[in-house]
């Protein structure tokens, strides 16, 4: 069957995710710290959860702390032992939008603004799709900032996605939101709730503009990585592969040192249901996290 990226199939594609989509807190969870930082000219809106290493929490485009996939769980898991500090970045959930363009430099120089205000030197960062794409970028402008960084289903070139997937993207609008959580979240939590139509248009506007954060760039940032995806997420797997190269992937562990960089590929999982896969991913993550780093 041919892909049609129609307004009717993003619709229904959004109206079904949005179902997965868990609510509330989960059981026993200690209320965070919360705060806003003036960083850049927003108010930035964050939470700070557990105490320990710290860790950067990014969610992906449209969603806010409340509704990315999991990340409630993530969180719960997470903050046993590290401090989580899970942000909504320019425009989503508390943060309200300016007039400034969406642009990954824009997010990537909040998050090491942020650091700043919270007087903390380095962190580990956690992003997923947009959210991991800011994070492989903060790595790159950044890098005293930066400790680790795990990217889930992102991209630091604006090829790395399907060619289906870069079809859909200029159909986007808040119709196909309609009903959902995405949609009822922005309208209870948005300073501007009134403002949804603007806010898609205005999220959906960073992957209408080709980027590349540079391979180079990428290949000499000093921060381990895991690079996290499904083998149907919309990230081609020719470029997954490149990426991986970029740091230090594809050698045989056996014979030479491996690289302190990290990639996961699971089965039968898309963009989506990658997320839903949280008790085998978040295990990985800490192993990764807790590494030592390797004597050169």
């Amino acid at each position: 069957m041919n892909w049609n990226p129609n307004m009717k199939m993003t619709a229904f594609f959004f109206s079904m995710l949005m179902t997965m989509l868990p609510s509330g807190v989960v059981l026993g969870q200690q209320k965070p710290t919360t705060g806003y930082a003036p960083v850049n000219g927003l108010k930035l809106y964050y939470e700070i959860h557990g105490s320990g290493e710290p860790v950067v929490l990014l969610h992906g485009a449209f969603m806010a702390i409340s509704n990315n996939f999991h990340w409630t769980e993530w969180i719960g898991e997470l903050s046993k032992t590290r401090k989580v500090i899970a942000i909504e970045m320019q425009g989503h959930g508390r943060t309200a939008d300016t007039g400034r363009d969406f642009t990954y430099d824009n997010l990537a120089d909040d998050v090491a603004a942020l650091l700043d205000h919270l007087k903390i030197a380095r962190a580990d960062l956690i992003g997923y799709s947009l959210g991991g794409g800011v994070a492989l970028n903060c790595a790159i402008r950044h890098p005293d900032k930066v400790r680790n960084v795990v990217s889930i289903s992102a991209v630091f070139r604006h090829d790395g996605w399907t060619k289906e997937g870069l079809d859909a993207f200029p159909h986007l609008t808040a119709e196909a939101f309609k009903g959902t959580p995405i949609e009822a979240d922005y309208k209870r939590l948005s300073p501007t709730p009134n403002e949804f139509p603007n806010f898609v248009k205005r999220v959906i506007s960073i992957d209408l503009k080709p980027h590349d954060f540079g391979a180079d760039k990428l290949k000499g940032t000093k921060a381990p990585m895991f690079f996290i995806h499904g083998d149907a997420d919309g990230v081609r797997l020719d470029y997954i592969a490149e990426t991986f190269r970029l740091k230090g992937g594809e050698v045989h562990g056996d014979m030479r040192p491996r690289s302190a960089s990290r990639l996961a590929i699971l089965p039968d999982t898309t963009h989506v249901t990658l997320m839903n896969r949280w008790q085998t991913i978040v295990p990985m993550v800490n192993d990764f996290l807790d590494a030592k780093p390797s004597k050169q």
